[in-house]
């Protein structure tokens, strides 16, 4: 038996492949499917299954491109509806991968058909449980990102909890636990860094799996600090459940090099120009009106959160060689519009570039009675800040625009440099013309003067 999680840092997302005497499942795939093809025909196998845990807000997934390829059976848990040929497992309906089982539980609460999978291995010992969103390690899975439905957040939650102490908590602590997310993705709020753990630990060190723990403040708990989801995420589960056009579509039709002329003309005909380079090139020089978010950072999660209409059409600037990486992360979050990028890069474009003005963290320090806006998220915010600095994180900045004054200068930082280059791009878009970028951003900042920064006792959030 082969279990391997294959890891996708730019979205916090674990996909699984479990071979058997030559036959393959895979849960949660992503969008672009080669890694998984690749590794069928390097071992001589076939995917039979694919399994979802649930219908997938913050990327999409490659189920379907899978079972057009290679015949596979898509399954999903209880209560799914899609628009495509599936398997709708009952709850306990068991698999078989060669010489191993997959066991579907439903565990609804994160979604109503959220279900975990037991793997059952040749010995008929029960050895691990793909989670998904139901279980992370450290957390819990979001009870508000179901699509509509008449249920309240609150009534998802208290679900969750029943599916947590009675389906799942119940297995030795010696389980395996493989979530569908790891820390940086936006589908929890306190996931470890780590992606592979046991039910033991998550037992003794997981909030929500305390043993004292009742439904009450289990829902309170799970419900306190939720921020409002990426407005992409109910798209890409749309996407998930109704179906969508091929990857290789969309990746044929995005990474494709353009002239100069024909940038230009479907930057007229309304494409947006998306300059993916990393942020200290970016600072330098870019073509105006740009929105820069780079592929060195969280670039998916910051299109899906930044670029409100999915189908927007898009013309790339981007380094040589990286093209096709930059389709690929927009297509994973279901961006299927790229038209192109610029032949030659930055350096075809002819006419005068814009810049951003930037100033180290040590000039920064020494100014006095600055406009400072810090992009970094709430919870960041809260745990430190500049004084006096204005908070208008980057996720929701589009909608905060009145309160940012347009006739004076703003230093904008976020915690290292990166987001606060996508918010002055952001705000520039918007006609923004006195905005200076605080290099290091808040990490190097501190660092220089502790007394222009306060701290707030978690206590009091």
């Amino acid at each position: 038996m082969i279990v391997e999680q294959l890891y996708t840092k730019c979205l916090a997302e674990a996909a699984y492949y479990i071979e058997s005497k030559g036959e393959v499942a895979i849960i949660d795939p992503m969008r672009d499917i080669a890694p998984y093809l690749k590794m069928t025909k390097d071992n001589g196998a076939k995917i039979k299954y694919v399994f979802e845990t649930h219908f997938h807000a913050d990327f999409v997934s490659g189920h379907v491109d899978i079972q057009r390829q290679t015949g596979a059976q898509i399954i999903y848990g209880p209560t799914a509806k899609t628009s495509y040929d599936v398997i709708i497992a009952e709850d306990n309906q068991e698999f078989k991968i060669g010489d191993v089982t997959i066991r579907v539980i439903h565990t609804p609460g994160h979604t109503l058909e959220s279900s975990t999978y037991l793997l059952i291995d040749e010995n008929g010992k029960e050895t691990a449980l793909f989670t998904g969103d139901t279980l992370f390690l450290g957390d819990v899975g979001r009870p508000d990102l179901a699509i509509k439905g008449d249920l309240t957040r609150e009534e998802l939650a208290g679900m969750l909890f029943d599916s947590l102490r009675n389906r799942i908590m119940p297995f030795a602590d010696d389980m395996i636990i493989y979530p569908s997310h790891g820390a940086g993705s936006s589908c929890g709020k306190n996931m470890s860094s780590e992606t592979v753990g046991t039910l033991g630990d998550q037992k003794a060190n997981n909030y929500a799996l305390r043993a004292d723990m009742t439904k009450e403040e289990f829902v309170k708990e799970v419900t306190h600090g939720i921020l409002p989801p990426p407005q992409y995420f109910a798209k890409n589960a749309m996407m998930n459940k109704m179906g969508y056009s091929s990857f290789d579509d969309a990746l044929n039709g995005g990474n494709k090099a353009l002239s100069l002329s024909d940038f230009k003309t479907q930057v007229e005909n309304g494409a947006l120009i998306l300059d993916v380079r990393n942020q200290t090139d970016f600072v330098k020089g870019f073509i105006p009106n740009s929105l820069f978010i780079g592929l060195d950072g969280t670039f998916a999660m910051w299109v899906g959160a930044l670029i409100e209409d999915i189908h927007q059409k898009i013309v790339l600037v981007v380094d040589e060689g990286r093209s096709e990486e930059a389709v690929t992360r927009l297509a994973r979050v279901g961006y299927d519009n790229a038209v192109g990028y610029l032949e030659g890069g930055i350096n075809a474009y002819t006419k005068e570039l814009s810049t951003i003005k930037s100033i180290s963290a040590a000039q920064y320090a020494t100014l006095e009675n600055t406009s400072t806006i810090d992009v970094r998220k709430p919870g960041e915010y809260l745990s430190e800040h500049v004084l006096d600095a204005i908070h208008h994180p980057l996720d929701y900045m589009l909608s905060e625009l009145d309160k940012i004054e347009t006739s004076m200068q703003h230093h904008i930082h976020c915690a290292g440099g990166y987001r606060s280059v996508i918010a002055i791009s952001l705000l520039m878009q918007q006609g923004y013309t006195d905005l200076v970028n605080v290099e290091g951003g808040y990490d190097a900042i501190k660092e220089t003067s502790a007394a222009r920064s306060e701290f707030v006792c978690p206590s009091t959030l």
